[in-house]
């Protein structure tokens, strides 16, 4: 075999999100584009700010020695010292430019991240539903990744999460507002959740990681609100990105902070730091830094992705559709019908529908529809969704 044995086990496994992009391909081919409504893949859609346009261009003008040169691995100091005084704000912590690494991405952050704390059969622990890449990122750096069932509501269960934990649990990683299922995790489970993880690191003696993974932060609908991690437990670490907020996915740009309570902070982020090298990342797109700190406060108008989700929750919940609707990102995860949440995804191909099965995110009896499309093509695609789920209903 040209290929290890674990990377040809892991292609076989990969991503469902992935793979229903390519059967999108193929279908887009044989019926066209027009005739195919694909829910699949979570790539923004929206125009990226007029904040950002207008600084993309003054920076993209820039000459001069080293202006695409190498800079510190760690980032632009004026960058890192940017996006600290915008988290020092929001938190309260004294947090500084030594507490923030540019990274390419979340994914990027996750990764160096994880590099810097797992020793070989270190255990990582994720709540499913959640994105399925964590487990390659997990498996990336020889650590094992341990799933903890969300309750019913699909929020944090802190009763399963203690039956998970071991001696060899170096991390968490949460995700709100959470992909698939759109939900924001309240402030009072966050307050559970870190005098939890406080007593288990006590307990265990050594700290347990809360790695808020948050690319989402800024897609928040109707009444419901943002709330760092930072304000409920020493021990976390965020990895964001642009991707989402600024429709940015293709530039690959992120950042990682630690907080300054986590003891050995420092410590900590050089690890990243030299980790952001020795990964291959060398350090964040240099264009991209120079442009984002200027723009941290700007965001697409998320009313469109409001709007997109009201249509389509409304009326799937018209058609006898079991969801939460969600409370932020661009994302709804319904229940499906039957059990076997492929075979009903399969059953939606048929409607010239594409959606991800629910076991793509380890909650099976579930389908993801990513709203990353036109109001056109979602009321387009809902006779086929009605005449689906009426297909089911029928038996």
């Amino acid at each position: 075999m040209p290929i290890s044995k674990t990377i040809s086990n892991s292609m076989t496994h990969s991503s469902w999100i992935r793979r229903m992009f390519e059967i999108g391909l193929t279908l887009k081919a044989e019926h066209g584009v027009e005739n195919v409504f694909d829910f699949s893949l979570g790539n923004p859609d929206l125009p990226s700010p007029v904040e950002f346009d207008k600084i993309l261009v003054e920076e993209s003008k820039a000459t001069g020695d080293l202006v695409h040169g190498y800079m510190p691995n760690a980032g632009y100091p004026e960058t890192r010292q940017a996006i600290a005084d915008m988290l020092a704000k929001d938190v309260g912590l004294p947090i500084t430019k030594d507490h923030v690494l540019m990274s390419c991405g979340a994914a990027g952050a996750i990764n160096v991240f994880l590099k810097s704390i797992l020793d070989p059969g270190d255990e990582v622990i994720v709540i499913a539903p959640c994105f399925v890449e964590y487990n390659f990122y997990i498996n990336n750096h020889q650590g094992v990744q341990i799933i903890s069932e969300s309750t019913e509501d699909l929020l944090p269960d802190i009763n399963d999460l203690n039956r998970r934990i071991t001696a060899r649990t170096k991390a968490i990683i949460i995700n709100s507002p959470n992909n698939p299922s759109g939900r924001v995790y309240p402030e009072k489970i966050l307050k559970e959740l870190g005098k939890f993880l406080q007593h288990k690191s006590e307990h265990l003696g050594h700290p347990i990681y809360l790695l808020a993974d948050e690319p989402y932060r800024k897609i928040i609908f109707d009444e419901h609100t943002y709330q760092s991690p930072f304000r409920y437990y020493r021990n976390t670490v965020l990895a964001t990105s642009f991707s989402k907020d600024l429709s940015l996915a293709g530039e690959r740009i992120g950042f990682l902070a630690v907080s300054p309570l986590i003891d050995n902070a420092g410590e900590l982020i050089n690890a990243a730091t030299f980790c952001t090298r020795i990964l291959g990342y060398i350090n964040a797109p240099a264009l991209m830094q120079r442009v984002v700190r200027h723009v941290l406060d700007a965001k697409v108008d998320v009313k469109v992705y409001q709007k997109r989700r009201d249509l389509f929750c409304n009326s799937l919940l018209e058609m006898g559709y079991d969801l939460i609707v969600p409370e932020g990102t661009f994302y709804v995860f319904p229940r499906t019908p039957i059990a076997d949440d492929v075979a009903f995804v399969q059953a939606l191909q048929k409607q010239m529908i594409l959606t991800s099965p629910g076991s793509g995110f380890h909650r099976p009896g579930h389908f993801r529809a990513a709203l990353c499309v036109s109001e056109e093509i979602i009321k387009r695609s809902l006779d086929g969704f009605n005449k689906t789920i009426k297909q089911f209903q029928c038996k």
